[in-house]
């Protein structure tokens, strides 16, 4: 089964008007340089970003999809704030599923999908060399996806693809060292094991890899207190 590694939503078409919102915000939340908990009110960010509302809402519902943003009723928007045992939850339920998920990818994967898989993890290191940590993290997680994919299991895929948008806020908040995003060593190791259909090894290295992730989070760390909106999104 061939993996396009497509975008999951609309908010990659360049053509939409909250999508540089949605980059800019992104990008404040992965560099904690938009700490856990900051609320996000609707008229002072259409204010920084000479917008409407509309598109600060349509872009903060794409935050919110990507676990990055909590909407709550009546209240407004806040920079999501999972806590230790959350993290530790979330990583163990990928531990439970992605090695199956990888093993069930070797026996089944393709030319044309291993192809795929090396050509996104050059996207994957070209950003991580070049300091877009928050492009490095969200192409990491489409890579976890991207194997899901190619098992041609779609209920497994979805659970994969709720659990890599948590942890992908995870990572964010809780890194300790810049190659916790997913280390270029692991993926290619795991690639060259789908590759080789040895499905055991996949799995086994799958398994290893997320309890390396795990090892590369602070999650004692403490954040900072939030900032003024206009001085840190300028």
């Amino acid at each position: 089964m061939v993996t396009t590694l497509r975008p999951d939503n609309d908010r990659e078409k360049p053509g939409a008007r909250w999508s540089p919102i949605y980059h800019g915000l992104r990008d404040a939340i992965v560099s904690h340089r938009l700490a856990p908990g900051t609320k996000l009110p609707e008229d002072e960010l259409a204010a920084i970003y000479s917008v409407s509302r509309t598109v600060i809402r349509s872009a903060l519902q794409a935050l919110s999809h990507d676990w990055l943003v909590r909407l709550e009723p009546n209240r407004g928007a806040f920079v999501a704030q999972p806590s230790p045992k959350e993290a530790c939850e979330v990583f163990d339920a990928r531990a439970l599923i992605e090695p199956k998920v990888a093993a069930l990818a070797a026996c089944v994967a393709r030319h044309e999908d291993v192809r795929l898989l090396r050509s996104h993890l050059e996207k994957e290191e070209e950003a991580l060399h070049a300091g877009r940590d928050s492009d490095a993290i969200m192409l990491s997680a489409k890579f976890h996806v991207a194997i899901a994919e190619i098992a041609g299991q779609a209920v497994l895929t979805g659970f994969v693809r709720d659990l890599v948008s948590h942890s992908s806020l995870i990572i964010a908040l809780y890194w300790r060292r810049r190659d916790t995003t997913c280390e270029s060593h692991a993926h290619h190791a795991l690639v060259d094991a789908i590759e080789a259909g040895e499905a055991e090894t996949a799995a086994r290295l799958m398994e290893e890899h997320l309890l390396d992730l795990l090892s590369g989070l602070d999650l004692d760390r403490v954040d900072r207190k939030p900032g003024k909106l206009a001085e840190i999104l300028r």
